[in-house]
């Protein structure tokens, strides 16, 4: 299927930047800088695929080298004697799952060019994947972070359990390096003492829902998550408590930590990059549409008038179907669930209302979001034009040829209000936890909402949200890149210096990478 990355090319014709000139280094020396209050002896990072350091839709090992938590490790250890920073690494910078030696997951996404000359994601070709979730690591490893975790997933014993993994029961990244079939995310990251500690947790608890157009259900008052499909929103009450409860055991042997709030997902390049205002026309073409909506207005009212439905109430009720359309861009035509409100399903986008990324661009080249104007339904508008009486099946083909783009291809404005919603509890309850257990906090929210909006200004350039050239995002339009981790390693530090009077070194993100250009990953 072809996806919808043409807006990526205008932006990308003049080049990507992937790495910066190195700028000046931090002295590399135990005792220029301090510690403070912090012991980081042992740092243990536990979080889902942000903390493990997944990119392009993908989890690999350079993305794992470039994880925010194994950065602050580097520059931890630039303030004290630190144990090493043990990662679970991938096999490959392919990324990909295999089991029993069947793929499971898919590998990386790189920029490629596709046949129509345009520059795009494309899932790397170059060699199939080799990490085996069946050839399990030794662990507990310092950076807990797996990818695709929900927040109740931390505390779920069997979650690492490979027996489930086919059964959708257990996560294939943890089956990899839980130190048992029957442990925790949690009980494996407190096998290795920490005395520091961040958790990044709560991201999933809503993204899978808005990365299925909101498919799922808001949970939100239904306290057992053993009942919870995947694309569902977790209650409030269930994140807090079980997000408390993480914070409890991990405060039982360190001394301090950072905590990190959930960002508004909506604001990411895979919600933001898909304008819903693209059907772009020409002159002619707005009239044709506008003049095929009024026949299903005016159709319809007569369908009503024939049910006993008053004149003037049928004709009110098929008014919001006369939609009107103009020369140059116009908001997409999207499907909504038939009501008494709405009997005919449909109605057009608002401006608060997402796309998401992945909407085939070769069907709304062909009338998807709008119309399907076949020969069929132009007989029908010929018989309108003409005065005369369609059939009952010619007035079916006439409203069968509206193609609303289907809610697993949008956010609508109640998808985005749950989304928001369940996003302000979490956070409310992260900042109260953090401030009960003087904890450290960095606001991800207002940070990636300041880079959508304003960008991130470093000393070679500033960074966006821009999909694909912004420097922020890599090719999923959901996880950073190196460069981003690097912002996030960065401000993470200094909230961690301001709360605990250290005095740990930034890095210089110009040093790290944006995205891959090319298919050569290897």
């Amino acid at each position: 299927m072809k996806k919808y990355y043409r807006y990526i090319a205008v932006v990308l014709a003049a080049g990507v930047l992937s790495c910066e000139p190195e700028l000046e280094t931090p002295v590399d020396e135990i005792g220029t800088y301090s510690n403070g209050e912090a012991d980081f002896s042992s740092y243990v990072a536990l979080g889902n695929s942000l903390t493990s350091g997944y990119a392009d839709g993908a989890l690999y090992i350079t993305g794992q080298e470039n994880s925010y938590p194994n950065i602050m490790a580097q520059q931890f250890a630039l303030t004290q004697e630190t144990n090493e920073f043990t990662i679970p690494y991938m096999s490959d910078n392919t990324g990909g799952l295999l089991f029993g030696g069947n793929v499971i997951a898919e590998n990386r996404y790189v920029l490629a060019v596709g046949a129509n000359g345009e520059p795009g994601p494309a899932r790397y070709t170059g060699s199939q994947p080799t990490t085996e979730v069946l050839n399990t690591l030794d662990g507990p490893f310092s950076n807990m972070g797996v990818a695709g975790a929900k927040s109740y997933h931390l505390v779920a014993e069997g979650y690492g359990n490979p027996e489930g993994v086919p059964t959708g029961m257990a996560n294939p990244y943890f089956a990899r390096f839980a130190t048992s079939g029957s442990t925790t995310v949690i009980a494996d990251a407190m096998m290795m003492n920490p005395s520091f500690f961040s958790l990044w947790i709560g991201n999933n608890d809503v993204l899978g829902y808005a990365t299925s157009g909101g498919t799922g259900e808001d949970q939100t008052n239904n306290t057992d998550p053993s009942t919870y499909g995947t694309n569902d929103i977790t209650d409030p009450n269930v994140f807090a408590s079980v997000y408390s409860g993480l914070v409890e055991t991990l405060t039982s042997t360190a001394t301090g930590g950072v905590l990190v709030n959930i960002p508004d997902v909506t604001s990411v390049p895979y919600f933001t990059t898909v304008p819903n205002n693209a059907l772009v026309l020409d002159a002619e073409t707005a009239a044709n549409l506008t003049g095929f909506f009024q026949a299903v207005s005016q159709v319809f009212t007569g369908v009503l008038m024939q049910q006993g439905v008053p004149q003037e109430q049928a004709m009110a009720l098929a008014s919001q179907y006369a939609l009107t359309f103009s020369e140059g861009p116009n908001r997409f035509v999207i499907s909504v669930e038939p009501s008494d409100m709405n009997p005919l399903g449909f109605r057009q986008m608002t401006e608060e209302e997402l796309l998401l990324l992945t909407i085939d661009q070769g069907a709304l080249a062909q009338g998807y979001g709008s119309v399907r104007l076949t020969p069929e339904v132009m007989q029908v508008l010929g018989v309108l034009q003409s005065g005369g009486q369609p059939t009952e099946e010619q007035v079916n083909t006439l409203f069968g040829a509206v193609a609303g783009i289907e809610d697993a291809d949008v956010l609508d404005a109640e998808e985005i209000e749950n989304i928001k919603n369940a996003t302000a509890a979490y956070n409310q309850a992260i900042s109260a936890i953090a401030d009960a257990n003087g904890l450290a906090m960095l606001d991800a929210n207002s940070l990636l909402t300041n880079i959508a909006q304003n960008g991130y200004s470093f000393d070679a350039g500033t960074v966006t949200s821009t999909f694909a050239s912004g420097g922020a995002f890599s090719l999923d339009g959901i996880h950073l890149t190196p460069r981003g981790y690097a912002i996030v390693a960065n401000e993470l530090i200094k909230e961690i210096n301001t709360t605990y009077n250290s005095t740990v070194p930034g890095v210089n993100i110009g040093n790290y990478p944006t995205i891959t250009l090319n298919n050569e990953v290897n």
